[in-house]
């Protein structure tokens, strides 16, 4: 008899491409996915891994029994949604992710909304940034992730995940109040070639989104800081050192000598839920998408 949760490893260990990567994966130690592979070894009678310089490689076998894993693990996320959505019932656990302004602007509102129509139900939540968002969701790691888009730069999105759209973000240009443009209704991008930007930490998307976009309008960007926060992007906007792209979704109080103007150019981040496309039916699944869409309802139209 197979045992699942060595199954588990070995898909994780398939799917991530090493130890460490599917202990990480896993959240448990690279010693217990050396334990678990022993042990299903010894359970079908075959190597399944094999040394490749310093790490290891899946034999013939390992990778037919990894493919056989993905589509048994696969089929119990299938039944466990099957159970219940028959029963009916919002109960359980629901781990939810989301990028830090989105955590910030949608989760209060939207898990509060939960506990109240769902006692039940168990959240449990984390910030992350929208790609490890998706790479969660794929392996199972969170259920549900809040990720983002832009208009001119899409997040690719793999098979065999369902996405939600639940707001549209429109950003703004934050810089220093006596910046020349600060008087202004709305400015163009192009008007900041000057400028030093403040941007968020390189490789993440939102980074990569603004260095395309800067370029697309036939700016180098000089960007002279580098911080995941807003606040910090803020803070050091209020110093003079910069301008920065702001949204609104999260956005706190704006620091004194800070003036924020709308960009003429219609950009918009696209905020959206992706889950497992197996776990479709469940209904927690249902009810944490539809208390994230009303949240964000309730920023696109806070006297409705």
């Amino acid at each position: 008899m197979l045992n699942l949760e060595r199954l588990r490893t070995l898909d994780a260990l398939a799917r991530l491409g090493s130890v460490s990567g599917a202990a990480e994966g896993l959240h448990v130690t690279t010693s217990a996915v050396s334990q678990q592979m022993a042990k299903l070894e010894r359970e079908v009678g075959q190597q399944l891994l094999t040394r490749s310089g310093r790490g290891v490689r899946l034999t013939d076998a390992g990778r037919l029994l990894a493919d056989h894993a993905a589509r048994i693990l696969a089929q119990v996320e299938l039944a466990q949604s099957d159970i219940e959505a028959q029963r009916g019932q919002v109960v359980g656990e629901i781990r939810l992710g989301a990028f830090p302004t989105a955590a910030r602007g949608l989760f209060p509102s939207a898990l509060l909304a939960l506990r109240a129509d769902h006692p039940e139900l168990r959240v449990r939540t984390l910030e992350v940034e929208p790609e490890a968002g998706i790479e969660g969701v794929f392996r199972g790691d969170i259920d549900l992730a809040v990720v983002l888009d832009w208009s001119n730069k899409r997040l690719p999105v793999p098979g065999g995940l369902a996405r939600a759209e639940l707001l549209d973000d429109a950003p703004d240009i934050a810089m220093p109040a006596d910046h020349p443009l600060a008087g202004r209704d709305e400015v163009g991008l192009e008007e900041f070639a000057e400028d030093d930007w403040v941007s968020w930490p390189e490789g993440e998307f939102c980074h990569d989104w603004l260095v395309f976009t800067l370029r697309s309008k036939g700016i180098e960007p000089r960007i002279a800081h580098l911080a995941g926060e807003h606040h910090t992007q803020l803070a050091l906007i209020a110093a003079g050192l910069g301008v920065c792209v702001t949204p609104r979704l999260g956005r706190g109080p704006v620091p004194d000598g800070v003036r924020m103007v709308p960009v003429r150019q219609r950009m918009r981040r696209h905020v959206h839920a992706v889950w497992r496309a197996d776990a479709d039916r469940r209904p927690s699944i249902r009810a944490a998408v539809e208390a994230l869409r009303r949240a964000g309802a309730e920023l696109n139209d806070p006297m409705g």
